[in-house]
């Protein structure tokens, strides 16, 4: 089971990797460097050994990151595209540096017109991935859809997927967040099998390399991005049963984002249990 959590890289990346391994996780995900900051920090060589040693010698199966929050490959001020393409570009060193088998990325906001933007994000990912070769998959998240979010439909992510330059296009992948989808107007909850059929018909289960699995503050088709602790939500513990259990998602790995609470040690570890014990009962 590929099962973790988002951790903390605070006190340097290879922090994360203990972390990890105090509440059990096969997987992780990080953040690289300060996701609210444009400065680009390089991965050093003593660091970049240290990282890999450690996770050789760790439980960790898989480990990505997850890009700024500040980049919109989508936006049609020219300024912030090439910005983002820049911290874009760097995010990708930065995990080819580490060795991290993938990079999740927002498709970001249009603001001005849909199909635009959609063309903007896919020739951004074009150029980064043409000038960042590797084998760091890149994986594009489902979105909520607020505002002028792209990828909150799995048309759209498709549409977004066929834009991207053939060449590229084999590093492509995407992530799933039970929170999003739920919030898009995707009843995992009531329609289960029907999601999963329409994601394959748009997009293809093959290209599913993620699932980030957070419970929902807000309720089906809120278009609000509001993370809740696993079956304290609106989706409810019977939907995680599921996803737990499903074979089609046995070796697609798993991580929460989900509150931390007041000790995420002790928050993460309580929800990756909560998870475990849901595949077990279910079998």
């Amino acid at each position: 089971m590929i099962l973790g959590a988002h951790v903390s890289t605070s006190g340097g990346v290879t922090s994360a990797l203990p972390r990890a391994a105090a509440i059990g996780a096969t997987a992780i995900q990080i953040f690289t460097k300060q996701a609210s900051q444009w400065r680009e920090p390089a991965i050093s060589d003593e660091e970049r050994a240290l990282f890999r040693s450690a996770r050789e010698s760790s439980g960790i199966v898989h480990a990505n990151a997850h890009d700024s929050y500040l980049i919109n490959l989508a936006s049609p001020d020219r300024t912030l595209w090439t910005r983002s393409l820049v911290s874009f570009t760097s995010e990708l060193r930065r995990c080819e540096a580490l060795g991290l088998d993938a990079l999740v990325s927002h498709p970001g906001n249009f603001i001005d017109d849909r199909n635009e933007g959609l063309a903007r994000n896919a020739a951004a990912i074009g150029i980064a991935l043409e000038t960042v070769p590797g084998r760091t998959r890149l994986l594009m998240e489902m979105t909520a859809g607020t505002g002028t979010a792209l990828g909150s439909s799995f048309e759209e992510m498709a549409m977004l997927l066929s834009l991207i330059p053939a060449e590229a296009r084999t590093r492509v992948g995407v992530c799933v967040d039970t929170c999003h989808v739920f919030a898009a107007g995707y009843d995992i909850v009531h329609d289960y099998q029907g999601v999963w059929s329409r994601f394959d018909e748009h997009i293809g289960i093959g290209l599913l390399g993620m699932i980030h699995l957070n419970d929902s503050k807000a309720p089906l088709g809120s278009r609000r991005d509001r993370h809740e602790l696993i079956g304290e939500g609106c989706i409810g513990e019977g939907a995680f049963r599921r996803l737990m259990t499903d074979p089609r998602l046995a070796g697609v790995p798993k991580v929460i984002e989900t509150p931390k609470l007041d000790d995420a040690t002790a928050t993460d570890g309580r929800m990756l249990r909560r998870l475990r014990e849901l595949a077990a009962g279910a079998a």
